[in-house]
């Protein structure tokens, strides 16, 4: 069978379309699936402060907040930065306070000279902090056991700075948390697999750590003070490297998360994170670019070529090569990051998680207004 010049082209373009497909599952994402959770350490080493930032949080607090205080270790604090709530965050703070003795609320009223968004709140909790070591995670999050802080404290090698911990989403019954859920996956095996391979380019600020005295050598947020979002992977951006970051996937410190229920919330919440893309460093702007791009083509061009009868047997082998071999590698990821049972899910979630990505890019160029809350 002869292909015509244009046929060629777009086979070509398919082709050249997988292979760089195949480097970031093969070459980047395989790292993680293969990778050898330690066991968490058996002691606390260093005291801990554990920092959280509440803007209108009375429920979220009453139901998650004791999970922090129930953690088995020796010696920590939880901050509270009380961020100009005005639905009775301060009364419930206020009663947990005499429940706990290692609470310690902060809180940040108006003012003339006010700088509104979550950095500031988060810049007040750490001076505020009386250790070091450095535990972040939202008032809307639950630790998956008692042992969270154990295997977010402090590593016994002094040269690591920065840990990455993973935070996954409630289980909710719609299209939308299965598609929260697999973005958040996509995401997690994006940064933890990049971090095994050298290149850490993002944490999550509902689960990670770092050292207090890393934040004020680097001068904090100083530099993107100005953008809305980023108090966590525009921080890690910016400080993180292959000798001071590591992770910890390990299933008893994972942190879930309440997800959004409505799909403009959900919307809002990711024109923030691309807002804080744009200011990634260029190589790690390019890397997440060219896999979206030739992901969202490999998609196009397939679904154009199965419509024409000769190239229509080429283009399914080569997606049938594409999906067979990310099943061998995507299930173990989902099962590994507590998502098994969208694995049945992952080819119609990936196409569909590819769509959104590239209307909320296309979104961002037009709606440029970002807020915490």
């Amino acid at each position: 069978m002869e292909f015509n010049l244009i046929e060629i082209c777009l086979l070509g373009t398919l082709i050249f379309c997988l292979i760089i497909q195949l480097y970031y599952v093969l070459g980047v994402h395989a790292k993680l699936a293969s990778y050898k959770v330690p066991e968490l350490p058996r002691n606390a080493r260093n005291p801990i402060s554990v920092i959280v930032c509440a803007r209108n949080e009375s429920e979220n607090l009453k139901k998650y907040l004791p999970s922090l205080f129930e953690q088995h270790y020796a010696d920590f604090e939880v901050v509270v930065v009380n961020d100009r709530s005005w639905d009775g965050t301060n009364e419930i703070l206020e009663e947990f306070e005499k429940r706990y003795t290692n609470l310690k609320v902060v809180n940040v009223a108006d003012g003339d000279k006010f700088i509104a968004g979550k950095k500031f709140a988060v810049t007040m909790g750490i001076k505020s902090a009386a250790h070091d070591w450095l535990v972040f995670t939202d008032a809307d999050c639950e630790p998956a056991s008692k042992d969270w802080l154990m295997g977010l404290q402090q590593p016994a090698d002094e040269n690591i700075e920065i840990v990455l911990g993973y935070s996954p989403y409630f289980k909710r019954r719609s299209l939308l948390n299965a598609l929260i859920r697999f973005e958040t996956f996509f995401t997690a095996v994006n940064y933890l697999s990049f971090a095994l391979k050298g290149m850490p380019y993002m944490g999550v600020g509902r689960n990670m750590a770092y050292k207090k005295s890393l934040f004020f050598k680097n001068k904090g947020f100083a530099s993107h003070m100005h953008i809305p979002s980023g108090d966590d992977d525009l921080f890690v951006n910016a400080n993180a490297n292959s000798q001071n970051t590591t992770i910890q996937i390990h299933k008893s410190t994972h942190v879930w998360s309440e997800p959004k229920t409505s799909f403009f919330a959900y919307l809002r919440q990711k024109k923030r994170h691309i807002g804080a893309g744009n200011f990634y460093k260029a190589k790690h702007k390019f890397i997440l670019s060219l896999q979206i791009t030739v992901q969202f083509v490999f998609y196009a061009l397939t679904i154009a070529l199965l419509c024409f009868p000769k190239t229509l047997y080429v283009a399914l082998g080569i997606f049938l090569l594409s999906l067979i071999v990310r099943c061998f590698v995507y299930p173990k990821l989902l099962k590994r990051l507590n998502y098994g049972g969208l694995s049945w899910w992952f080819p119609f979630l990936d196409i569909i998680l590819m769509v959104f990505l590239v209307f909320n890019a296309i979104l961002s160029i037009f709606v440029k207004k970002v807020s915490w809350k």
